[in-house]
């Protein structure tokens, strides 16, 4: 993943330490600079390729999480083209992120390669640096949406994977016919 020769500083490590050690399954990053949802992958299969759409076995899944917070916040939801970030209106405030610009190294990737986590990024506004007085506005903008987005962990296949005496089995692998990107149990 960190294969380009970049230097892996000692904070990503933590965190990368630390989401393979407990078995997160949804989360999204927040950044600032525009206002839409991008979701996996973040860096084109092509890596000369710019602006190529790169879809995870997972697609759907994807849309729909980047969808739930998308259709939840008050300005992402709005159709005025004329606004920040009205040039994602037409794909519903949503896109894939190699679609957008590709770039590689996104927790979004490493999550979902490395991890059993799903990872949207959100750009919060259009800003990309905003002033203290911005940040009471840009929380109720997107208040909502996070929570609506934080539901959506009780999407999909819930349970036990146990051996026929009943003990859990740590690290079993599940999958999905039809798509290849398997899940493992945690601990």
């Amino acid at each position: 993943f960190f294969s380009h020769g970049f230097q892996v500083a000692p904070e990503t490590k933590a965190v990368m330490k630390w989401l393979r050690s407990i078995p997160f399954v949804l989360s999204a990053s927040l950044h600032g600079g525009e206002l839409v949802v991008t979701y996996p992958y973040d860096y084109s299969r092509h890596p000369m390729e710019e602006k190529m759409f790169s879809p995870t076995p997972d697609e759907k899944v994807f849309k729909m999480l980047a969808k739930a917070y998308a259709d939840a916040h008050p300005v992402i939801s709005d159709r005025s083209e004329l606004r920040c970030g009205g040039n994602f209106v037409k794909r519903g405030g949503i896109i894939n992120g190699a679609e957008w610009y590709s770039f590689t190294g996104g927790m979004a990737d490493f999550n979902y390669l490395h991890t059993n986590c799903f990872e949207v990024t959100v750009e919060v506004g259009c800003e990309k640096f905003p002033l203290a007085e911005e940040l009471f506005t840009i929380w109720h903008e997107n208040k909502g949406a996070l929570l609506n987005y934080m539901e959506m962990v009780h999407r999909g296949i819930k349970g036990i994977v146990s051996d026929k005496f009943g003990n859990p089995i740590k690290n079993a692998r599940i999958s999905v016919r039809g798509i290849q990107h398997d899940v493992t149990t945690g601990n």
